[in-house]
């Protein structure tokens, strides 16, 4: 460190202000804050010393990565999109809303989110896959996540990541997924996937809620399965892997189970059930969602149609809970609380809800790596923040 920025010396180590440390780095005083929140610099107080501090050492190994400026804006903080768009509590394929394309059906806008045009029409051809003995503690999940290997395995082109293989690829994927499920083989992927997940035959618009369904979860931006798929297609891994990462991340409690634990809200009276989490201390499944602010236009037209062409006991035991949680913690339903009464209302499987969400955000999972396989590639390499022992200084 250059001698005419006089660090201050405390408990053994050398400080500079954060005037020094921004002039050091080549930032301005507002980035070395943001350093801070981002945990690559520690701010410290010293007696008699106005203002925070910075340990030397730190600045100075963040100095050496590369130059400050890049570590500054991480390649996460770079993605930019042309998919998806969250504005005033609403949600936009690729500048449409999303409730508006629903009438479109799910096979269409797949393809209008994987090219950016918006077919007269789309048919995904049916697939199989070979026969697979489950356990019977295996979940929907498991058997479309096997299915997604199996179909991989099957596929000597799918490294091909020309335009033309990837969509023959895409198709063949969520073809593969709705069989591996234990789906049927004729009419649009919703009719297909209704013998997955219910052991009845549908009532007259059923299927089309699901087919509602399907459309309005297909992408969400940048969610952590979306995430872990983009870092997946950054290193060039061909779509079956990448579908195989995002269902990695959605398989953990806190993504793709959320509306299978909004579900056990239901199972009870509703106010039995809501008395339980506030004495437990427990967050409403289901409830509240960071990127929107008073609704989620998801939730809101599910539970609309839902209540409007399937009137039932469950329907009013969903309105208690979401009129109470409005009531005391101004909070709204969200699309996992939606799923939810839908797997109630339709008599679905237990675990059909984190079915229906994984095959229907495969399809924005594709979208997004035919995005990301048009960025330089490798760029997902964010330095960590080391936090351990340091080794001896000679």
């Amino acid at each position: 460190m250059k001698r005419r920025m006089n660090p201050q010396r405390h408990d053994g180590r050398d400080y500079l202000t954060t005037a020094q440390t921004a002039a050091r780095l080549g930032v301005k005083t507002e980035t070395v804050y943001a350093y801070v929140s981002r945990g690559l610099l520690t701010s410290a107080r010293i007696p008699a010393v106005r203002g925070s501090l910075f340990a030397v050492d730190e600045v100075e190994q963040l100095a050496s990565r590369e130059g400050a400026r890049r570590v500054a804006g991480g390649s996460v903080e770079r993605i930019r999109t042309q998919l998806t768009l969250l504005e005033d509590d609403d949600l936009y394929y690729r500048g449409k809303r999303a409730t508006e394309l629903v009438e479109c059906g799910f096979e269409r806008v797949a393809e209008f989110l994987w090219s950016g045009e918006l077919p007269d029409e789309a048919n995904f051809p049916a697939a199989t896959v070979p026969v697979v003995a489950f356990p019977d503690s295996a979940r929907l999940i498991d058997r479309l996540r096997l299915s997604v290997d199996l179909a991989a395995a099957s596929d000597p082109l799918r490294s091909d990541l020309s335009p033309r293989s990837l969509v023959r690829c895409a198709h063949g994927i969520l073809s593969a997924g709705v069989a591996g499920l234990g789906g049927g083989s004729d009419g649009r992927v919703a009719a297909r996937l209704w013998p997955a997940v219910s052991n009845r035959e549908p009532r007259p618009g059923e299927i089309d809620i699901l087919d509602a369904a399907l459309v309005l979860l297909a992408d969400h931006d940048l969610a952590a399965s979306t995430l872990a798929a983009r870092v997946a297609a950054s290193t060039r891994a061909n779509l079956y892997a990448v579908v195989g990462a995002g269902l990695g991340a959605i398989d953990g409690p806190l993504h793709g189970t959320m509306a299978e634990r909004a579900v056990r809200l239901l199972d009870d009276d509703p106010l039995v059930a809501l008395g339980n989490a506030f004495r437990l201390s427990e967050p409403i499944p289901g409830f509240g969602h960071p990127l929107y602010q008073h609704r989620d236009p998801r939730a809101d037209y599910l539970l609309g149609r839902l209540r409007a062409e399937f009137p039932s006991p469950i329907l009013d035991a969903a309105n208690v809970i979401v009129t109470e949680l409005q009531t005391r913690n101004s909070t709204f339903p969200t699309s996992d609380f939606a799923l939810a009464v839908m797997t109630r209302v339709f008599d679905l499987r237990a675990d059909a809800a984190e079915a229906i969400f994984a095959l229907a955000r495969t399809a924005g999972w594709i979208a997004h790596a035919i995005e990301e396989y048009q960025e330089p590639p490798l760029r997902f390499r964010v330095p960590g923040v080391y936090v351990g022992i340091r080794p001896a200084q000679s």
